[in-house]
């Protein structure tokens, strides 16, 4: 779950804020979350530390399921570390091991068509769930609901209570991003024609003398790019931006009027309502992949020490990667399939970069979540950016299922910086006792697209960090279960003891107070135990 931020303040001289997809870390930081504080002077996991404690040592494959947005089959760094289905023929057109599932080689695609037809946008789960049920709850109160609606009617509200504030954030802020991007655009033609070139840099207006209308357009950019740090942004980036966060008024505007289109059902042609009705989509893991699916995927398993773009954090793993988080949120029931896929095929840990704030459909996704624990297979996933703590703005999946029980098999992960990065606590990363622990989610370096590698922030990368971690261990002592290996992780993870900033603002807290365990995710300290207790040798 990784995106663009962009802050915008309007005052009597406009006011942008422009901040990078990548982070703006220093180079010599490639690398950081595999690394040891006492050895290497970075707050990482200590991989690196980790393998030289298991020099000489036999290890097993392990399997880790990923499911995301898709994934770059082709990509150099984690072709060789695939998930092959050994009971499937590559392209014969047959279900060859009889799952229902026709040439799920690498694993399998919820999000598309029969024909190989991909989903590449959705819709959002608030808009889907407010304009569904909006006939049967809207004006209704909690107390005239039967039993078994309840928690679909609490998903309702809340879908209600977020569009609403996002419609408000339109009505107040729409008329004046439109003024200022009119301005905007008068301005940077003036210049632009001035300096006839399309896009221009603070040095490069310096020179414009601050008389007529040109020097007034230069001044209003050279405010405008006085207010960031780096010196490489551009009017190009910064009119993006702001034509961004319209689109994005925009969009909330819709998501409160209009109902959503059914994107998904159009393609897949399945019974939403039926999780029994499991058989659609297709094997076609590539087209409108991203580079999402396929960065998570680095973080876990690309290949180590190949002399080739990024090491991964499992030498012996096999990545099943399933498609079920196209653009936009994904649908309950793809989540519960794309589990039940994992388990079914093997899988020993599940990564889950994804996430949203209702789940109506969420009685599938526990169903899901209890058969995985049932077959002894941890789930990982990330606790979301969006700065909260999330015991009072749940974020789904959860482990906490609508009986209020929990599972034993579910670690949630929150997304971790280094002293050199800023923060120890990433300033977007969600947080509160719902949060197991803390990993490494700022400038992690993974693989992207057509043999790409790019560092990336959230807690899409903090899941699969921890995952790794949770599968090095899996890899050389395979009879740890689920709920040992979250004993493990917690008890060993890296102690914060100084009071740290909560996430969204500037006040201290003690760590306990973000996450359940208080700690940093640590490999090195975690295979120590782990030899200490479970080695066989």
């Amino acid at each position: 779950m990784f995106k663009k931020l962009i802050a915008i303040f309007f005052a009597p001289l406009f006011f942008i804020t422009v901040f990078s997809q990548t982070s703006t870390v220093h180079p010599k930081l490639k690398g950081w979350h595999l690394l040891n504080y006492q050895q290497d002077g970075y707050l990482g996991t200590g991989v690196k530390e980790a393998y030289e404690l298991l020099e000489g040592r036999k290890s097993t494959t392990v399997i880790i399921a990923v499911i995301d947005s898709g994934i770059d089959t082709l990509h150099e760094d984690l072709k060789p570390a695939l998930w092959t289905n050994p009971k499937e023929i590559p392209g014969n057109g047959k279900d060859d091991d009889g799952n229902g599932y026709t040439d799920d080689i690498h694993g399998w695609n919820f999000c598309g068509a029969s024909n190989g037809e991909n989903m590449a946008v959705n819709t959002h789960e608030i808009a889907r769930v407010y304009h569904h049920w909006k006939k049967e709850f809207d004006g209704k109160q909690a107390s005239e609901i039967a039993a078994d609606r309840k928690f679909l009617f609490q998903q309702w509200k809340r879908s209600q209570k977020l569009l609403v504030k996002q419609y408000d954030e339109y009505v107040k802020s729409y008329p004046n991003i439109e003024s200022f991007s009119s301005s905007l655009q008068t301005t940077n033609r003036l210049i632009i024609t001035y300096l006839d070139k399309s896009t221009f840099t603070k040095r490069e207006i310096t020179t414009i003398q601050n008389v007529d209308s040109l020097g007034w357009a230069a001044a209003v950019w050279m405010d405008l790019l006085k207010k960031t740090d780096d010196t490489t942004v551009t009017n190009a980036v910064i009119i993006s931006e702001v034509n961004t966060y319209k689109n994005n008024l925009l969009a909330n505007k819709k998501r409160m009027e209009d109902e959503p289109v059914d994107y998904r059902g159009a393609l897949t042609k399945d019974k939403y309502e039926d999780v029994n009705d499991s058989i659609y989509g297709n094997n076609n893991l590539y087209d409108h992949a991203g580079n999402h699916g396929t960065h998570v995927s680095g973080i876990i398993g690309a290949v180590r020490n190949n002399n080739i773009g990024v090491d991964g954090i499992v030498d012996n793993v096999r990545i099943m990667f399933i498609r079920a988080v196209p653009g936009g949120d994904e649908h309950d029931k793809d989540v519960a399939l794309a589990i039940r896929y994992a388990v079914d095929k093997g899988a020993k840990i599940i990564n889950m970069s994804f996430g949203k704030p209702v789940s109506p459909y969420k009685k599938m996704v526990d169903g899901a979540v209890k058969y995985a624990e049932a077959n002894g297979v941890l789930l990982v996933h990330g606790a979301g950016n969006d700065g909260v703590d999330i015991d009072k703005e749940p974020f789904y999946p959860s482990p906490v299922f609508i009986d209020g029980t929990k599972a034993t098999n579910y670690l949630t992960i929150g997304a971790s910086g280094d002293y050199s990065t800023g923060s120890l606590i990433a300033n977007f990363s969600n947080y509160g006792k719902g949060v197991d622990i803390f990993a490494p989610g700022v400038y992690i370096n993974s693989t992207t697209f057509n043999n790409g590698y790019e560092a990336f922030d959230g807690t899409s990368m903090a899941s699969p960090v921890a995952a790794g971690v949770a599968g090095l261990i899996k890899s050389y002592f395979p009879d740890i279960t689920p709920e040992q290996m979250i004993d493990l992780l917690l008890k060993t993870g890296t102690a914060v003891n100084e009071p740290v900033t909560i996430p969204g603002g500037d006040k201290k807290v003690d760590m306990l107070q973000l996450c359940k365990s208080g700690k940093i995710i640590n490999a090195y300290e975690a295979v120590k135990l782990a030899i200490k207790l479970y080695d066989k040798k």
